[in-house]
């Protein structure tokens, strides 16, 4: 298995395959985990935000997490989302989440209210020391509308058990501030979130990338990580590019706010991997968003 400490390479952020409301898809997991594990990517993350995690049922996430841990069944880490609103919550669901396979916890900031740093810090240090499993910390401002700043990522890297940090900022500057405060941490991990940063980010000594794409195109990412850590610059740009054009052509198609999940969806439905449909009230694409996700596959196909 990967070691976790640091986590390298690439990490899918798992799609949550779905036949109805609270209904997995089994088979399409199936499908999706081996196209991934077998690609040479270096772990997964189910029950992100590419997950749709807070969408799902409870019962619906702990089986989305017991059955992706029964196919991957050791070969490399399982990191699961806690990210909730109650600390009780993510303490009892991340118990819960360990004894279901999963080998480190992935927790973003509570939403909804607005608290300090010192609020983020108190929390990180709850979940370390009541949950018996490696914890990493997930930046994503853009939808809990807080941000964990630089020196609270170096704070907490500082306690027992907070193994990461992945940050979906899209703010490079951030990021490499975060990188300046950590880069003494040998054993500390830092992913970054947007595909679209990833060759950057490796290149100003992020450890790898949690890449939303990587579920559909594995290969690229791994490839476009490999070229970055090796300074195969060259290789690393035009791989880039191919991750951009997917990014533009099947990451934009429909309703913005949702087209990321419902594209990507779309993609591995229309390529065979997996349902296609959105966790509720999200409706899947239309006909006509669909064949412009068609036409994009056709100019991007999957690498030999």
């Amino acid at each position: 298995m990967t070691p976790l400490r640091p986590l390298r390479g690439i990490v899918p952020p798992l799609v949550t395959p779905l036949l109805g409301r609270d209904e997995l898809d089994r088979a399409g997991l199936e499908r999706l985990v081996e196209r991934v594990v077998t690609a040479g990517c270096s772990g997964v993350f189910v029950l992100g935000s590419t997950g749709e995690a807070q969408a799902l049922t409870y019962r619906l996430r702990l089986e989305m997490l017991r059955e992706t841990a029964r196919l991957v069944n050791g070969r490399v880490p399982v990191l699961a989302g806690i990210t909730d609103t109650a600390v009780g919550e993510q303490v009892e669901f991340g118990k819960r989440a360990v004894e279901a396979g999963a080998d480190a916890l992935v927790t973003a900031q509570p939403y909804y209210f607005r608290l300090s740093q010192e609020d983020l810090l108190r929390h990180t240090e709850m979940l370390a020391s009541e949950i018996d499993a490696p914890l990493f910390l997930y930046n994503m401002p853009g939808l809990t509308k807080l941000q964990y700043e630089p020196e609270t990522v170096a704070r907490a890297a500082e306690m027992p058990g907070v193994i990461g940090f992945k940050d979906s900022s899209a703010d490079l500057i951030y990021f490499q501030r975060v990188m300046r405060l950590v880069r003494g941490r040998e054993d500390f991990g830092v992913l970054i979130g947007p595909e679209e940063l990833l060759g950057q980010a490796v290149l100003m000594g992020a450890h790898g990338g949690i890449a939303g794409g990587s579920n559909l195109r594995p290969e690229l990412y791994v490839g476009l990580y490999r070229a970055a850590i090796e300074g195969r610059i060259a290789d690393m740009q035009c791989l880039a590019r191919k991750v951009m054009e997917i990014s533009e052509s099947i990451y934009r198609v429909g309703d913005p706010a949702t087209s990321y999940f419902r594209g990507l969806k779309c993609a591995l439905g229309l390529e065979g991997i997996c349902s296609e449909l959105p966790a509720p009230p999200l409706a899947p694409l239309s006909e006509a968003e669909r064949s412009r996700i068609r036409e994009a596959l056709s100019r991007n196909p999957p690498q030999p």
